[in-house]
């Protein structure tokens, strides 16, 4: 598929150097470098002009990698940032001002299955960010989604839900949850990111995505986004967290035959790759 003019991948991570880019120490796993640079050959491989850089789990709160590369962007990226509750109004006023459009709460990567942990996340975030016209990001098991879904309504910022909403491929689309989480999304009040295929689906499952991705889209058009999730982290059985994890080999192939099974035509690669990033990051 050719990708139309200001074509967004809004789900990136940027790993730069250990020197210049300590990661944490109680991080569950470590990734290799994948600095900006390598970040750019990624968007030039797929024609992409923007991009919306996520602060991976490994650099906990310290969010200069992102800051770093997205000044280096200029107006092409955005960032969502990773903070701790103690964060002042001052320092969101100085990430809004960098390219940071919203808040990213991650309980998947810590294993996290509570779904009252997010619940005091989204009540301790909405209102602060909602002040800059931020957004809160969750990444987290769909349980754990479907659990809080009814607490998404009355929030004063969108939410947006990493990878499918974490739904499994190999899940019925007419689960209760699921129909629950696509009225929702009919509704407006969600976003959910095409991303990822490879954390919801076993191999045996893989021809499930695009029907998964199309009921997505049915649902409402203008509030799905698409992400590489590049450069495509995992964690290698059996080592330390220390240890360094390979990436999955995904090439720009892979994700321009997904693009093409899931979006198919070029009015809707135009809705979903420019217009609704272009809403949703005010770029």
């Amino acid at each position: 598929m050719k990708l139309p003019a200001l074509a967004c991948d809004c789900h990136v991570h940027v790993i730069g150097d250990e020197a210049s880019y300590p990661m944490a120490p109680q991080r569950h796993y470590t990734p290799g470098p994948a600095g900006h640079d390598d970040l750019l050959a990624h968007m030039a491989r797929l024609s992409l002009e923007r991009a919306v850089l996520v602060q991976p789990s490994v650099y906990g709160f310290d969010n200069r990698c992102m800051l770093d590369s997205l000044k280096r962007m200029g107006g092409s990226g955005r960032g969502i940032a990773v903070l701790p509750e103690t964060v002042d109004e001052d320092e969101l006023a100085h990430l809004a001002g960098n390219g940071v459009t919203g808040i990213r709460i991650n309980l998947e990567s810590a294993c996290n299955r509570d779904a009252g942990a997010m619940r005091d996340g989204l009540a301790l975030w909405a209102d602060r960010v909602a002040d800059f016209g931020w957004h809160i990001q969750l990444y987290a098991s769909f349980n754990v989604i479907e659990a809080a879904l009814d607490s998404f309504r009355n929030l004063p910022v969108p939410i947006v839900l990493d990878h499918f909403a974490m739904i499994p491929a190999a899940a019925g689309l007419n689960e209760p949850g699921i129909r629950r989480l696509l009225r929702q999304l009919g509704e407006g009040k969600l976003y959910v990111k095409l991303s990822a295929a490879y954390r919801i689906s076993a191999r045996q499952d893989q021809h499930r995505v695009p029907g998964l991705a199309a009921a997505l889209i049915d649902a409402n058009p203008e509030r799905v986004v698409w992400g590489s999730d590049w450069p495509h982290t995992s964690r290698d059985p059996g080592i330390a967290a220390t240890q360094v994890s390979a990436y999955r080999p995904i090439g720009a192939q892979d994700l321009a035959d997904e693009l093409g099974a899931w979006l198919g035509t070029e009015a809707l690669a135009h809705r979903v790759l420019v217009d609704n990033p272009g809403r949703l990051y005010r770029f």
